[in-house]
């Protein structure tokens, strides 16, 4: 394949005259990466655009493009690695010479990933679309909308942003796949005050598709409603108890507490190291009866989602927990072939900087059968967690604290003052034995998610169903 084969597609923002071609790339990857046990050449281009629209005014407007690759080599369970901002021919034969630190084990060597023809979301630019007028037009619409909204409004913030990746995967034995993935997300802050109280209420949303569903009037107007509501109920709310109780875990962005205590604890890395509370225990009984706990990068349009991962290996539906069994693990290719299992399609990386590591995608609990009035009508005295802000995680052992941004006394089965300060404090495993009630009411999260792991992020989505757990240590401010 030539230059000009590819001149009018995305790829040609990867190959250039001069520079690089197609049978380049291939012949020096099966070169460089010849007596390794595995690897690949990554390549990407990139570009994002950001809008911040603060007290009014327009604060910032940001524009980026970047381009490079990562090469990676493996021998056993030795990594090189080694990247650069220059696509090139000659950028790449250099960055080969630190693949000769590697001594070649001449081991196992897994196949290639299968190709797949599956797009999950659009190739178009989504920053190409919408003129800048317009993307700065719709921020002072949100603006605008939300000061009329309440009298007790004083402050509304309003970020958008979108980028686009074009991606190459190739493998020494001339194996390539390729990925263009679009993502756009729209983030509504409002505060509000009353008798000199202030409180705050957030809203996001986005996917892996182009700006128009941001632009709809009926989706940024529910934005504003959801953060304002959210704030209102924060100013009326009184100091959170303290102690050990029930607690109610409402459906979507909560599932971010899984996400965080019990999902990293299910990434290969960890469980090959033993490290991980999981590890070793496939087939054992690891949470209550009727918890099943899934891994999907392969839902439509998701944020978390990708058509294949940064390894080639298309994703899917990983079943992780079944009935409270432990059925596998979340895989990337190193730890897939040093554990003797299949990747998975879990092969992460934030950029051509980085080496793959095993990271969640779309990452939920799956529904059970109990209606949510009845879960809640069980609780005597205890708190709903409607939503969740920052935490702090113990990935090893899945240790958690997480703040709650919007949250409710339950009294006598039914919903009752809205409390703020609370933070729910515990660890993922002994959660998991101690949901005593499933939903019927499966929700994904809106689409705002990024997961932090080995100083890397990505976007990850959450999930679930409305979750009874019985026993919770609730941390509060409230004194007797």
């Amino acid at each position: 394949m030539t230059i000009a084969d590819i001149a009018d597609a995305p790829r040609h923002f990867l190959y250039r005259p001069g520079l690089l071609t197609p049978d380049d790339a291939k012949r020096l990857t099966s070169q460089t990466l010849h007596g390794c046990d595995d690897g690949e050449l990554y390549l990407q281009y990139s570009v994002s655009e950001s809008f911040s629209f603060d007290d009014g005014r327009l604060k910032n407007a940001s524009y980026d493009n970047q381009a490079g690759f990562g090469l990676r080599g493996l021998s056993g369970e030795a990594t090189a690695f080694a990247h650069a901002s220059e696509i090139s021919a000659d950028a790449i034969r250099r960055a080969g010479e630190t693949l000769q630190l590697l001594d070649p084990q001449k081991g196992n060597h897994p196949s290639s990933p299968l190709h797949t023809n599956r797009h999950l979301y659009t190739e178009a630019n989504p920053l190409t679309l919408k003129p800048f007028a317009e993307k700065v037009a719709l921020c002072q619409k949100i603006d605008a909308a939300a000061r009329a909204r309440d009298p007790h409004v004083c402050q509304v913030s309003v970020g958008l942003s979108a980028s686009w990746n074009v991606i190459e995967i190739v493998r020494p034995d001339g194996f390539v796949a390729q990925d263009i993935r679009p993502l756009v997300r729209l983030n509504i802050s409002v505060v509000v005050e009353k008798n000199g109280r202030r409180e705050s209420g957030f809203y996001g949303f986005g996917g892996r598709y182009l700006y128009d569903p941001l632009f709809e009037e009926s989706a940024w107007q529910k934005g504003i409603d959801m953060a304002l509501a959210s704030a209102l109920v924060n100013l009326e709310a009184i100091p959170a108890p303290a102690g050990e109780m029930p607690v109610v875990l409402g459906p979507g962005w909560p599932g971010v507490l899984l996400h965080e205590a019990v999902g990293h604890g299910l990434e290969g890395d960890f469980n090959r190291k033993g490290s991980s509370v999981f590890s070793g225990r496939i087939g054992e009984k690891v949470a209550s009866e009727g918890v099943t706990v899934i891994d999907d990068g392969s839902i439509p349009n998701r944020r978390g989602s990708l058509s294949i991962d940064d390894e080639g290996t298309p994703t899917s539906r990983t079943v992780l927990i079944e009935n409270g069994i432990l059925k596998s693990y979340m895989q990337d290719r190193l730890n897939a072939r040093l554990m003797g299992m299949k990747p998975t399609g879990n092969g992460r990386r934030e950029s051509y900087v980085h080496a793959p590591i095993p990271r969640m995608t779309n990452t939920f609990m799956a529904a059970g059968q109990d209606d949510p009035a009845e879960i809640m009508s069980r609780v005597k005295k205890g708190i709903f967690a409607k939503n969740f802000g920052g935490g702090q995680v113990d990935i090893t052992s899945g240790k958690f604290v997480f703040s709650c941004t919007e949250a409710y006394m339950i009294e006598n089965g039914r919903i009752a003052a809205p409390i703020k300060g609370a933070t729910l404090i515990g660890d993922g495993p002994t959660v998991l034995n101690k949901i005593a009630a499933i939903g019927n009411d499966l929700a994904l999260d809106e689409g705002v998610g990024i997961c932090g792991k080995g100083g890397q992020s990505v976007p990850a989505g959450v999930g679930q169903p409305t979750l009874l757990v019985e026993g919770l240590t609730v941390g509060g401010t409230a004194t007797e």
